[in-house]
Formats: structure tokens, sequence, C-alpha cells
């Protein structure tokens, strides 16, 4: 599960990392250009990028049937259970493959057979030298013959990272993991970032999906709007590879190269 929590976070959040620039025209005589950097889009993913190992963590760590007093130790993390959820606690391990994770949350949650809930609350939570401050709420299901997970989580998150820029991520995605001849994830959901005084929303059209092993997302598409004025990313058929094809508002189409 831990190998697989690794490639699943590379696969999924470092595929977002892209350059796209477009203009609009308003009655012919004025231009407005507007840039979408690498910089703002990894500020657009950076929220699940960071909380994605912690995330399957606390999956593992609810999927117990633990009582009230009983502790759960692994070589990364503990957790100890009450009534009403779990405090976790991990100890400076790395569950993404780069950054150490440190810190405590408290857990409560709602479990009932194969569905239930939890949030967890973040404190001056660290991953590397990234704080992390507010809640990401549960809820998930897994498939009869255990085969799949879907997650649809909540967030209203404050990032801080180490050079002082401040990242606000709210809203709601769903993501499904499918274990069959081959690991897949597939998401789906809307989301808003601030960023610099941007504002920008996420919506996505058709699920978004790639094999954990793929570096890049390789299929489904997102609208990606900045302070109102969108582009469209579409990331083609689920084959592999490290292009997108963008869709201004004039209808003109770029293919892209996704950064390596």
């Amino acid at each position: 599960m831990k190998n697989l929590t690794s490639n699943f976070v590379k696969g999924l959040f470092l595929s977002g990392v892209l350059l796209m620039a477009y203009s609009c025209s308003e009655d012919d005589s004025t231009t407005e250009e507007v840039t979408l950097t690498q910089t703002e889009l990894k500020a657009v993913l950076e929220t699940d990028d960071i909380t994605g190992g912690i995330d399957l963590a606390l999956y593992e760590l609810s999927s117990n049937n633990s009582s009230t007093g009983k502790t759960l130790s692994s070589d990364c993390y503990s957790a100890v259970y009450s009534d009403t959820g779990y405090v976790a606690t991990f100890n400076n391990c790395v569950l993404n493959g780069s950054r150490n994770v440190n810190g405590t949350l408290a857990v409560t949650y709602d479990q009932q057979g194969e569905t239930g809930s939890f949030t967890a609350s973040y404190v001056d939570f660290y991953v590397g030298e990234t704080k992390i401050n507010g809640t990401r709420s549960f809820s998930f299901s897994t498939s009869s013959n255990d085969n799949a997970i879907t997650f649809e989580v909540t967030s209203e998150m404050t990032v801080e990272m180490e050079d002082g820029s401040i990242i606000s991520d709210s809203g709601t995605k769903s993501t499904t993991i499918a274990f069959n001849e081959t690991a897949t994830y597939s998401i789906e959901g809307s989301w808003t970032v601030v960023f610099e005084g941007n504002t920008y929303n996420v919506t996505v059209n058709n699920p978004l999906t790639s094999e954990v092993t793929c570096f890049y997302v390789s299929g489904g598409d997102m609208d990606v709007s900045k302070n109102g004025l969108s582009v469209n990313v579409d990331f083609g058929d689920t084959t592999c590879d490290n292009v997108a094809l963008l869709t201004y508002p004039n209808g003109v189409e770029e293919e892209i190269t996704l950064e390596d």
C-alpha cells in the first residue's frame, strides 16, 4: 500500500504542472492578456499534492475496528482511539516520496459497514517546511469485492509554503482508486484556490484518469479560470503521454507539453 500510495500521489498531482497563456478581445479594439504560469497551476493543485499520502494513511487508520484507548502504530504514524475518533501522530516520516510529515491530527469519524465519514483537523501541521491549517472532511466507500476505494473530500485549508506564500483551497473532489489488472485513479469535482491576490476556479468536466504508474493525467478534461477568464485543458484518450490540448475562449486550440 505504501508503494502504491507514493505512485498514486506522483501520478495524480505531479501531472498538473504546465504552462499556458491566452488572450481575449473586447469590442474588437481592446485586448487583455491573461497568463496562467507553472507556479499558478502548481498552486491550484498544491493542497492535494501535499496531503495525498496523508489522506490514504487516515483512511487506513479509520478503517481499523479499534476500541477506546487502543493504540495502533506503524513505522510512520500511530493513533490512539476514543469513542468518537482518534488522534494520529506522524513521526517525521516520508509518505509522498520526498517530504517528511510531522505533527498531530485530531480525527472524528462515523463509520458504518462499507461507507463512513471522518474529519481531520490540521493545526500547524508540517509536510517538509510547508505548514497546513484547516480541515479536510472525508466520506468514503469501498466496492463489495474491495477492488476500489472512493474518497469524497471537502477541504477548507490554508497552506503556508516555505517561501512564505499563502495558498487557500476550498471545494469538493471525488477520487476513486481501482485495483484491477492495473491500478487506476479518476478525479471529479470543483474547487477554488486563492493565491497571490488571484482567484482560480477549477471544474472537472470529464473525470481526470490515469494508471497510478503514469507520471501524467492521461484522460479527461477540466476548465481552469483565473479571475473569471477560462481555458479548457484536455488530457487526451488515456494514453500515458505528456501532451494536453488547450482550448481558448475564442475557440483556438493549442497542443502543449506538460513539464517533465
